[in-house]
């Protein structure tokens, strides 16, 4: 199984807590998306026979692309890779991309959206029930968003939900953070209510952290934001926790809820050490062995070396002498370390015979003597041959997955 990840860099506003690489030079986009296809066009070589079974288009905003961007993106996967076994495109939309403030009719905006969302439907109609929609709301309550300077109202993410119902999207997911500066439970609670009361398959929640570099980081340093309780984010995560098993959503991994069958594929693939190519400033790839690749993210310097396709021959791309991407090669101990890490974030948890075929007898023999306390303490359990976090000890995983790493 192997993904595609495609990251568009590309913001109309930063928002204060994120620390991923975007920018808000919305005149480069054309630009870009040439680039772009350049670099999918040029590592095609990279992944074995180049069967994809998932594409995620991230951000950034993918949003901000126009249909006819996403489109032009599409086509040159579509032309590069064998696209038979694809089982799912993810692609992150913000609401007020589907539904824009301040418009004195709302209707005639949703009614829009929704014509451009089946247009585009309909030109790429060979991607089937493949396609999956992320959308990032973060929190129902208009003061929150604020602070947190998102561009869309609570009213508008909603109204952005049943755009894309009505469009045909079948597989919709969205975000929301907890944790938030002056968020109570109760105020949690209505964020929960609201986004169950939605049509949607997937729910991904996060507590909030406070990147160093970012607005939201200074803004502590400051003294104008207080951090939550570590008290409260617990309680809010397990009433999280709650509210998702009574809804009929799976825990599957420790920050994502899915009805059956809806799980996200291709993030799945990331904690199952599936092979996937990154394309794009500050995009990641793994070779499914001990490979990683890293991007630069430098959308200036990405442009320049992907510029035009005399700039960009397939070789250099790939090799890295143009100092496209930084490669790390990793040790067995980072391997194990990374398999640990992984497994223990999903609910299938850690899988015990893989351990001793990868990594040897005596490796498997030192887990499961770091792994006896836990036991003893109900955080680990075994179920069928797999190592596992037990709810009560999702909080604490960290903790955790540090006592069995090398």
């Amino acid at each position: 199984m192997a993904g595609l990840y495609v990251h568009v860099p590309f913001c109309k506003s930063r928002c204060v807590y994120c620390d991923f690489f975007s920018t808000t030079l919305a005149a480069e986009r054309e630009a870009y998306v040439a680039a772009l296809c350049r670099e999918i066009r040029a590592r095609r070589s990279e992944l074995p026979h180049a069967r994809v079974h998932t594409i995620y288009i991230g951000g950034g905003t993918p949003s901000q692309l126009t249909a006819s961007q996403l489109a032009q993106v599409l086509r040159c996967i579509r032309e590069n890779y064998d696209l038979r076994p694809l089982e799912e495109l993810t692609v992150e939309v913000n609401p007020e991309d589907l539904v824009g403030e301040g418009m004195e009719n709302s209707k005639l905006k949703i009614e829009n959206s929704k014509l451009r969302i089946e247009n585009w439907l309909r030109e790429e109609a060979w991607l089937g029930e493949t396609v999956r929609v992320s959308m990032g709301v973060q929190t129902f309550d208009d003061g929150l968003l604020r602070l947190l300077r998102r561009r869309h109202s609570s009213a508008r993410a909603v109204e952005a939900v049943q755009c894309l119902r009505q469009a045909g999207i079948a597989n919709i997911s969205i975000d929301l953070i907890y944790g938030l500066p002056g968020q109570t439970l109760e105020m949690w609670e209505r964020d929960l209510d609201r986004a169950f009361a939605l049509d949607i398959q997937h729910l991904s929640a996060y507590a909030l952290s406070y990147e160093e570099g970012t607005p939201l980081w200074n803004m502590r340093q400051r003294g104008e934001v207080r951090e939550a309780p570590d008290e409260l984010s617990v309680e809010m995560y397990e009433r999280l926790c709650q509210r998702a098993r009574a809804e009929g959503f799976e825990h599957y991994e420790i920050s994502n809820f899915a009805l059956p069958s809806f799980r996200s594929r291709h993030n799945s693939s990331y904690w199952t050490c599936a092979p996937y190519l990154g394309f794009g400033p500050g995009a990641h790839s793994f070779d499914g062995q001990r490979t990683r690749r890293a991007n630069v993210p430098d959308l200036g310097r990405y442009l320049r070396l992907l510029g035009d396709e005399a700039s960009a021959p397939a070789a250099a791309v790939s090799s890295g002498q143009d100092g496209l991407f930084i490669a790390e090669h990793l040790s067995d101990r980072e391997l194990y370390n990374e398999a640990v890490m992984c497994g223990l974030r999903t609910r299938d948890g850690i899988d015990l015979p893989s351990i001793r075929r990868r990594f040897g007898a005596e490796r498997l023999s030192y887990l499961m003597s770091m792994a006896s306390p836990h036991c003893a303490e109900q955080r680990l359990t075994l179920r069928s041959n797999r190592l596992c976090l037990t709810e009560k000890a999702l909080m604490v995983s960290d903790d955790i997955m540090s006592d069995l790493m090398l």
